[in-house]
């Protein structure tokens, strides 16, 4: 039984080997070739955070593996009324195949697998999006071919997109280079392995992290939670936009992603948004490929 908790859990491999597989379930989808690697199988997919590309995703993905989705907000269960994860996961482990949770806390998806005896992947915490930085690593490699030795630069909070993109780029030879104001770092943990293991730097210098990066990569603001801070935070992150300037410091050829929904005007212009509009909707589209991915390494036989 495998988990998809936070990509510091899995190796290298785990990850070329998930890359690879989206590469041919993609292709396949392409070219009308079924892949029922989940026939008779369910996903129990847990919101207490709502979503646009979470849970259409996972939920045409299990639909197109062959298996079934079942949608679960925190009001259609007990754990929304204060039942305790640990009874959660294990009454949910009699019933279906593998959880699908987007929440809040990483605790509570980490209890989740710890207490059932069936597969958990994380669609989001506070902490960690691995399954998004999963298909960003796969629009990457599908525009430029190889991920080693590229520069990732990340301009904005340093939130859970920042501390899982620093994973996914160290453990794939990526140099990765974040840009926040001091308050807002990522993870001092994350930022102290990347440091140990691979090419990395944070710096409040926008144009210092954007020099030469082969990808640039940014996201609101205010994430869902923070909307009480959302006009404090436009002050303290107003120069941290991917704008021409920015864009003027890095390769000529640089990629832009966003992880989406985008505020054109704030962290991204609406001229660079639309300029790479193509990749920036390849990344949104690559979650269903890199999640179904994800579902077969961790539900298949």
């Amino acid at each position: 039984m495998k988990h998809l908790l936070k990509l510091s859990d899995w190796s290298t491999q785990d990850i070329i080997d998930t890359l690879n597989l989206a590469d041919q379930l993609k292709y396949e989808k392409k070219n009308g070739i079924a892949h029922k690697h989940l026939e008779g199988k369910t996903l129990g997919m847990i919101f207490e955070k709502s979503s646009t590309r979470t849970r259409v995703s996972f939920e045409v993905g299990m639909y197109e593996l062959g298996g079934h989705p079942l949608f679960l907000s925190s009001n259609d269960l007990q754990i929304g009324r204060g039942e305790p994860v640990e009874d959660t996961a294990r009454v949910l482990s009699r019933f279906i195949d593998g959880i699908m949770i987007r929440t809040y806390t990483q605790k509570e998806v980490e209890d989740l697998a710890s207490y059932g005896s069936i597969p958990v992947i994380n669609g989001l915490t506070d902490y960690a999006h691995p399954c998004q930085v999963l298909a960003d690593l796969m629009t990457i490699r599908e525009h430029k071919t190889l991920l080693e030795g590229l520069k990732l630069c990340f301009i904005g909070d340093g939130n859970n997109m920042a501390n899982s993109l620093i994973v996914g780029g160290i453990k794939m030879g990526m140099e990765v280079a974040i840009a926040c104001p001091g308050d807002y770092k990522p993870d001092a943990a994350l930022m102290k392995w990347a440091s140990e293991n691979g090419k990395f730097t944070c710096t409040d210098n926008i144009l210092e992290a954007a020099k030469d990066a082969d990808v640039l990569y940014t996201d609101v603001w205010a994430s869902m939670g923070q909307e009480a801070e959302a006009n404090e935070r436009k002050k303290i992150f107003k120069d941290y936009q991917i704008n021409n300037s920015v864009m003027a410091v890095a390769k000529s050829d640089a990629m832009v992603l966003h992880c989406l929904p985008a505020h054109r005007g704030e962290e991204i212009t609406a001229e660079v948004f639309e300029a790479h509009a193509n990749e920036i909707f390849d990344e949104a589209e690559n979650r269903l490929h890199a999640q179904k991915a994800v579902l077969v390494k961790c539900m298949g036989d």
